[in-house]
């Protein structure tokens, strides 16, 4: 397996983001497998030494950066206290310089008590918030495990329009029993009410979840076919776009120039800092790109910052980069530079396999990129095991 190149300035085509993983829920959604935990009590004082360590720690690893996007995700980062997402990002500010219009973006669910607290993480400095509406009527909200009715999310997205000038939210949909109409229906109000970004996830049965145990006996009944998943994904793409909104990404979708800048950072490789349990990172030391990722269970997590052992790393090989550069970059409507993934890899993506996925109408090329058409988004992985190939 060839070594990794010096790739010191291959980050900037992407830029530098910032993610902080805040672990706690309220309750655990039946569909859920990230990294998210019901507790008791929490201990805020002590993660917020944690935080503040590690983002020290991390600002002697990678100095020298201007930050273009921070993101708390999680979990339920709208469950921390506003005095706590201030304290961080004050941290962030006196470690990296932010540019001029930095986003950052605090994720968010719209029940009442979380809302009430939306003024005070604006004067904290989020200036971007993603609610987790999930669904637009009060029998799915209820299936999907929400806390919140409809009603409630209607008012939060209100308040959060009153409060951001950038606000988005998630919908999920091929739920259980819902028709092409059903959807046709609910997204077109989903549209309508949008300001300028929204998230459409189709629902996945993931192992380890709640709706994986009860698939996986028999007990999710409603369920789309595929043929049937096909048909609301290809809905989707055409009332969106009739909207207005551009899908820039598989699951996001936004008016010109309100694309996720955090987001942004990923699919285009850049190197952004993972902070917090569970949390992945990718960020290029000394020529090389580099794998972090800290434990994942939060008493774990705050142990190891605690103790100094907080992540641990891999440097990237080029296999490694040029599969993961190809992987993020197909996700979005822009596609990549074929030279870029040249530089990474160490050679041409495989110039056959470019011709015979255009040709059957997976991928469109326009001379040193190539993107994924729509019929491609729709097998985007099978796409990517045919590019990777070196027959």
């Amino acid at each position: 397996m060839a070594a990794s190149p010096d790739i010191s300035e291959d980050w900037r085509a992407g830029g530098f983001g910032i993610y902080l993983h805040w672990p706690f829920c309220q309750a655990k959604c039946p569909y859920c497998d990230f990294n998210s935990h019901v507790v008791a009590a929490v201990d805020h004082d002590r993660w917020q030494r944690a935080f503040l360590a590690e983002i020290d720690r991390h600002a002697e690893m990678a100095p020298d950066r201007v930050v273009r996007s921070v993101f708390f995700g999680g979990g339920t980062p709208s469950l921390m206290p506003p005095a706590l997402v201030e304290a961080i990002i004050d941290r962030l500010r006196a470690r990296w310089p932010f540019a001029n219009d930095v986003e950052i973006t605090l994720e968010a669910n719209p029940t009442s008590s979380e809302a009430q607290k939306f003024r005070d993480f604006a004067r904290a400095g989020v200036n971007r918030l993603s609610l987790g509406v999930q669904a637009l009527n009060d029998r799915d909200l209820k299936r999907l495990g929400r806390l919140h009715d409809l009603d409630q999310a209607l008012a939060a997205f209100d308040m959060a329009r009153e409060t951001f000038d950038r606000v988005s939210f998630d919908l999920i949909y091929a739920r259980q029993d819902q028709s092409l109409e059903d959807w046709r229906a609910e997204l077109g109000r989903a549209l309508a009410l949008a300001v300028d970004h929204i998230s459409l996830y189709q629902l996945t049965i993931e192992d380890g979840t709640a709706f994986g145990e009860r698939f996986r006996h028999g007990g999710l009944r409603g369920l789309p076919s595929d043929e049937l998943s096909a048909e609301l994904y290809a809905l989707t793409q055409e009332m969106a776009a009739a909207a207005g909104f551009s899908a820039y990404e598989v699951s996001n979708l936004a008016r010109p120039g309100a694309e996720s800048r955090h987001n942004l950072v990923y699919w285009r490789y850049g190197d952004y800092l993972g902070i917090g349990p569970g949390a992945h990172g990718r960020v290029t030391l000394g020529g090389t790109r580099v794998a972090t990722e800290s434990p994942r269970m939060p008493g774990a997590w705050l142990d190891a910052v605690e103790n100094g052992r907080p992540d641990l790393r891999e440097s990237l090989t080029r296999e490694d980069m040029a599969e993961e550069f190809l992987l993020f970059g197909l996700r979005l409507s822009e596609g990549i530079d074929l030279n870029r993934f040249s530089s990474l890899a160490g050679h041409e993506l495989n110039p056959k396999r470019i011709a015979m996925m255009e040709e059957i109408g997976m991928i469109s090329r326009a001379a040193n990129r190539i993107c994924a058409t729509p019929e491609g988004r729709m097998v985007l992985n099978s796409v990517l095991a045919e590019l990777m190939r070196d027959d």
